[in-house]
Order: C-alpha cells, then structure tokens, then sequence
C-alpha cells in the first residue's frame, strides 16, 4: 500500500497531509533512506527470508523428524515459495540486496554486499521452479495430511503465477537503472504458467465483486467480502489463488490493517466508530484516477468513496472497508479480512499483457479478456485493445490492491506517465517534484547504511 499504491498516481495526498510517512513517499523526497515505509518493508522481507533459511536448514539437518519424504518435500517447497516472494519484493523496491540463501549471524550478516539483479533473479527463479514442481494444485484432501487448516498454504498455481509475473517483470525496461526491468523478451516464457492456471486451476472469474449495500456492507460471494474468503480449491473465494491470511477479533493483533489505513479517522468518527480508529492522515485518491472512471463504471463506487461525510471532502480508498464488520475489539489492527497478493482476474489481464508482446495468442483473445473484465463493470465492450488501453483498465480494476507502481515499471512509460500526472493534479499545491529514472527504487534503508558503512556503496 504504502511503497506502491502511495507511489503511484493513483494517489494524491492533500496539504493537510503533509509531514506523515507517506508524504514523502509520493511527493518523491530526495532524502528517504530513514522513511519508516521504506526501512519496514526491507525489514519485514529479510525477515521471512530468515524464517526461510531457517525451516530449510532445519529440514535437511532432521528430515527424519518431519514424518514423511512427501512432506518434507512439500515444507522444503512452501519455505522456498515464501523466500521467492519476499526476494521479489525486494527486488521490485530496491533492485540490488544481499542473497543471503543461509542463516547467517548478525556478525556475518554486515559483511555481505548487494548482489546484481540478475543474480537475486536467479535465486528466485530456482525456487519458484522447485515450488511449482512439488507443490500440490490444491489442499483438498489428495494427501494424507491435508485438512481445512491446510488451506491458505501456498499452491503450484500461487507459484506459477508469481514466477510468471517475475519473467513478465524482467521483460520490462531497464530505464538504465539496476532495478526490476530487465529488457529481456521472456512473455513466451509467462504465458504457459499463466494457461496452465487458467486451463486446469479450479478458479473462477467472479461475477458479482461490486455490488455492496450502503453504507458498507459488501455481497457475500463479492471478491472482497468477509464471509468470502480463502484460496478457491473447491470452494471459498474462487478468485483468489494466494491470500495473505489473518485471524480476526480475538484481541491478538492477528486481524488485518489494512483495511482502515488509507481510511481517513473522520470517516469512522462519523460512521460512530471513534474508538476503531482510521488514519490520522489518510492519502487521498487522485483525481485523476477517479475521474478514469466512466460514470456507468460499477467499480468507482464500492472501490473509492467520493461523496461528503462528516468532515470529509477528499476521495478516499473504502474497497476493503465493511462496517458491519467492524472488529469487535474496536481495534483497528483487527479487521477480519485477507490479503489476496494474486487474483484470478490479474492473471486473465496478465495473459492479455503477454500477447500484445507478441507471446501466442490473438487480438480476438485480448479482447476477450479485457471485455470480460469490463461487462463485470457495465461498461460496453471494446475492440483492439492496446498495451496502453490494457494498463488503463488494469488501473481502473486493480485500484487499492498495491500493484499500480509496478504496472507503471513494467509499461515503459512511468516517468512520462508520473510527470504529466503530476503537472496537472499538483499544478496548485506545488509539493511534488519531478520523477526521474533514480525514483523508480528506493534507497536502501538508513538502518543498514548505518549498520555496515560503505558495504552498500
């Protein structure tokens, strides 16, 4: 949300935002090492790649202790899917970091340098081929072990998905920086993963993820409904392929955030929820952004909230916000809905994406796609769809769900695009500065400049 979404010209925070953590984030700040977005998501990713490294050590050093090959085949497949994940992550923010493929001591850990792209790439790319091949499609009781608390746990199809995105992602320019692009052509190599999940996953392209009753509730079968959720395998959310799980209103803390951090506090002050608690200081929605939306477009409503209430007068994310499901525990670290990191619709628009760089497939099948994905919206279809009418409605449908900055990366056209959003949306404010090929990563953080100087030069 806060290193992508924010980023993006999907967002534009009022003058009275000024001084919070986003701030700098999308007003594009020279000096951002310290921002606490930019020190907690590399943080928070190397810690996973820990946890990781160490069930992998574990398991080769006890594997007799697991119970079965199979099994601890299958644990060795989830801890490398995860490392995976959070390697590209990294990779997306910052281009170069340390592969650190081990556990390694606090000691030995300041001594080792940034590693190339291509490199960080190659890890990645092992250990999502070793998950697609020994992952199970589903957790539907084929093996012996497998029951409901199962579900959740990463698949062959969330592996297949991410190592297409990650080929897609390396297909993208270089903008002559060593960041994620790579200006390699591998879309054919994309493609084929992105079938396979289509032709044989046990997915389905929802057809009601709009509609919700005022003023909050959403559907129950909609893609983001609360009663809705968990990875499709034969039932739950059939657009879902890989969710960020959480556990909700049991006082742990284990409830999502998400869903009240681009929420202003005014909102909930006036909804009669002052002790949930919003943002002190919520990014508002773009212009921009709200103004691409036709005004026949379902989305623009259930996904951005536009009309007065209370004190509010700015466009503001509510696509995750149910206030019938308040938390019970008024906590705002305790909202009872998951994460869905990979979509069945991203994978349909994903495929459309491959096509029109020339991967197999036809014009006929890119319409197909991205007129499915409209008719959902009541919007009327379209013909010859172009890359940029492909990332125009990529935009529309994908708002609030972190992946606008990396569509822009992949495009080609992100500093254009950025500075021309910027000349008109901030033509009165005047707070933000020009984007420029350094902008597209992040720094590394300040905390690991300061723990091993000049190793990261």
């Amino acid at each position: 949300m806060q290193l992508s979404e924010v980023r993006s010209d999907n967002i534009y925070p009022s003058n009275n935002d000024v001084g919070r953590d986003h701030d700098p984030i999308n007003n594009f700040a020279p000096n951002i090492a310290s921002n606490v977005n930019v020190e907690e998501a590399w943080r928070s990713d190397f810690n996973g790649i820990f946890r990781a490294n160490t069930l992998l050590e574990q398991i080769a050093a006890n594997g007799d202790n697991v119970g079965s090959v199979p099994l601890a085949t299958r644990l060795i497949a989830e801890a490398k899917f995860l490392r995976a994940f959070f390697y590209f992550d990294l990779v997306r923010y910052y281009g170069k970091v340390p592969i650190i493929d081990h556990t390694v001591s606090a000691s030995e850990a300041v001594t080792i340098a940034r590693s190339t792209v291509a490199d960080v790439y190659a890890l990645i790319i092992d250990d999502l081929k070793f998950a697609v091949a020994n992952l199970p499609a589903n957790y539907s009781g084929t093996f012996p072990s497998y029951s409901a608390t199962d579900v959740g746990r990463a698949t062959k199809y969330a592996a297949e998905a991410t190592l297409a995105l990650v080929y897609m992602t390396r297909s993208g320019p270089t903008y002559s920086i060593e960041g994620a692009g790579m200006g390699l052509n591998e879309w054919n190599l994309a493609l084929p993963l992105l079938q396979d999940i289509i032709t044989n996953g046990p997915f389905v392209f929802n057809s009601n993820q709009y509609a919700f009753t005022t003023p909050g509730g959403v559907p129950a079968t909609g893609i983001f409904s609360y009663s809705n959720q968990n990875p499709a395998y034969t039932t739950g959310n059939r657009e879902a392929i890989f969710d960020v799980m959480y556990i909700t209103q049991t006082g742990s803390g284990l409830g999502a955030t998400y869903p009240w951090s681009l929420v202003p506090q005014d909102y909930f002050n006036a909804y009669g929820n002052p002790s949930t608690s919003g943002s002190l200081g919520a990014p508002s929605v773009s212009d921009d952004l709200v103004n691409s939306y036709s005004a026949s477009d379902t989305r623009k409503t259930p996904f951005i909230h536009t009309t007065r209430y209370g004190g509010i007068t700015e466009p503001f994310y509510r696509k995750y916000l149910d206030t019938t499901k308040v938390p019970s525990t008024n906590s705002r670290f305790d909202w009872g809905i998951n994460f869905i990191a990979i979509r069945y619709t991203d994978i349909l628009m994903l495929k459309a994406e491959c096509i029109l760089h020339g991967a197999p497939g036809s014009q006929a099948d890119v319409d197909a796609i991205v007129n499915q994905v409209r008719a959902r919206a009541g919007l009327t279809p379209i013909t010859n769809v172009t890359l940029a009418q492909l990332f125009d409605e990529r935009r529309r449908e994908f708002a609030g769900e972190g992946s606008r900055w990396f569509d822009l990366q992949r495009s080609g056209n992100l500093i254009t695009k950025m500075n021309a959003f910027i000349a008109v949306e901030d033509a009165a404010i005047k707070k933000m500065n020009q984007v420029a090929a350094k902008d597209i990563i992040y720094p590394v953080p300040q905390s690991q400049l300061d723990a091993a100087p000049g190793l990261y030069n």
